[in-house]
């Protein structure tokens, strides 16, 4: 699981520094036909065709235009915000997944882990700061990303009743590459020296294997004792943050951090025990 994660500070930093120069719909295409070059190398020798064969095509295709939006919309945000309040704001995801699970799948909610949501979301609003007129818009962009991501990972819940892990991981590329390919011939520009193609090359790489290692440590470990670890990223996040750009998040988004993460751990051991019981 570690090994996953810290992969994904590398991947957003790379996006970061890409999207300062290159179009929005380049990146995008870069990360998602990586991660399905990945994904059909690792899964496709073991699944063949099966690979592709979906159950639930609409729902695998819905979901796949899910994980688009929230790509689009959080790497033209990242290019204003720091990597360290990207993070924070992404991690209201579970939380947004807890609260949208009643609705869309029925599932029952006690007061705990609402009033979990409830002090998460105080934590975002640490993060982004309302009243101070929004340093920069953009964090909304994140919201609206982390919104579209928990949708994405409800439609995958729902999806995983259906088909295998392998295929929903293939699916969820699938349309980002399909339809950022489109757009090459009239957007595309030539990376301009030998880091910016690897960085491009790095991105999809970095996101089907970060991918691919967190589906095998939720298949061989609790969800309780994995989840917490997903959080690290935020360590490596701020340091690359830090080092590559110069931003390092003042106290108050900290502050909103940890209660994120907080809310949502304690969400992940307490829906744990339900599950035991």
């Amino acid at each position: 699981m570690c090994a996953g994660v810290s992969l994904f500070p590398f991947m957003n930093a790379a996006i970061k520094y890409l999207a300062l120069h290159y179009p929005v719909a380049q990146i995008v295409w870069a990360r998602f036909t990586g991660h399905l070059i990945v994904m059909i190398l690792v899964f496709a020798p073991h699944y063949g065709r099966a690979l592709i064969a979906t159950r639930r095509p609409l729902v695998q295709l819905g979901r796949s235009l899910l994980m688009l939006v929230s790509n689009l919309v959080f790497v033209t945000a990242i290019g204003r915000v720091p990597l360290a309040t990207a993070s924070a704001i992404g991690f209201t995801a579970p939380l947004l997944v807890t609260a949208l699970s009643v609705p869309l799948l029925h599932e029952s909610v006690g007061i705990r882990r609402w009033s979990a949501v409830i002090v998460g979301f105080g934590g975002t609003l640490l993060v982004i700061r309302p009243g101070s007129g929004f340093a920069d818009p953009a964090v909304l962009l994140l919201l609206v990303s982390a919104c579209a991501y928990a949708l994405y990972q409800i439609a995958t819940r729902w999806v995983s009743a259906y088909d295998s892990a392998a295929t929903g991981i293939v699916f969820s590329a699938l349309m980002g590459s399909a339809a950022m390919s489109l757009a090459m011939p009239f957007i595309f520009v030539m990376p301009r020296s030998a880091l910016d193609f690897a960085l491009f090359g790095g991105i999809g790489m970095l996101g089907g294997a970060g991918h691919y290692l967190i589906i095998r440590a939720f298949q061989l470990g609790p969800a309780a004792v994995m989840a917490p670890l997903g959080y690290v990223e935020l360590v490596g996040t701020a340091t690359l943050g830090y080092l590559i750009f110069g931003n390092f998040p003042d106290a108050l988004t900290w502050a909103g951090a940890a209660i994120i993460i907080a809310s949502g751990l304690y969400i992940a051991v307490r829906e744990h025990r339900l599950r035991r019981r």
